[in-house]
């Protein structure tokens, strides 16, 4: 049986954002001379402070946050996650589908966070872009089974509710879940089914 490869598995994009968010941490970690902890001076030069965004044009800390991570706990615990839902979306989106859900949505999620934390507050961590890559693959692959997308949105937002707590930036989980819920769901009614048949034969005659 041949059918046509929608998926981005051969370009292994979550490995290669795991190992970018890991070199990141290390570089930060040197500089803030702390292993565990990354020290003030790289997360406020890398990491998103409403204040320099808005006041000083450090617009490019809305990027960069995504990869920056106040600890090594803050980082494992976001790369597992990243690795379980990053591998099931590259069976389910073309590389540039991929990179949209993930950047976009963590990009929607620092910007939610940018209207409404307060501007001295940093953020940092990729959890926004990895709650949009779980949003999108749970609605793309409900969807295109014929499944109702009311049970992956449930399913979502207790995800996202049992990751509220104490210092978790809950807008950027808000906005990077809404944004790969919406990216999910246009992608799965745009991509339309195709027929696949397989036809073997067995002395000349087909089954």
């Amino acid at each position: 049986m041949k059918q046509a490869m929608h998926n981005s598995q051969k370009y292994k994009p979550t490995f290669i954002l795991i190992a970018l968010n890991i070199a990141v941490y290390i570089y930060t970690s040197w500089v803030g001379g702390n292993f565990l902890e990354t020290g003030y001076v790289p997360i406020i030069q890398w990491g998103q402070v409403g204040y320099l965004v808005i006041y000083q044009g450090m617009y490019y800390q809305l990027l960069t946050s995504l990869f920056v991570h106040a600890s090594i706990v803050h980082l494992a615990g976001n790369m597992i996650f990243l690795l379980i839902f990053g591998l099931r979306g590259e069976e389910l989106f073309s590389l540039p589908e991929y990179l949209l859900i993930y950047l976009g949505g963590g990009l929607v999620g620092n910007l939610l966070s940018l209207v409404f934390l307060p501007v001295n507050v940093p953020s940092v961590g990729a959890s926004g872009a990895i709650f949009a890559m779980f949003g999108g693959a749970t609605i793309y692959a409900r969807r295109t089974v014929g499944q109702s997308i009311l049970g992956a949105l449930i399913y979502a937002f207790f995800l996202l509710f049992l990751s509220a707590g104490e210092n978790v930036n809950i807008l950027a989980h808000l906005g990077g879940l809404g944004a790969g819920l919406l990216i999910g769901y246009v992608l799965s009614v745009r991509r339309k089914p195709e027929a696949r048949y397989s036809v073997s034969y067995s002395y000349g005659r087909p089954r």
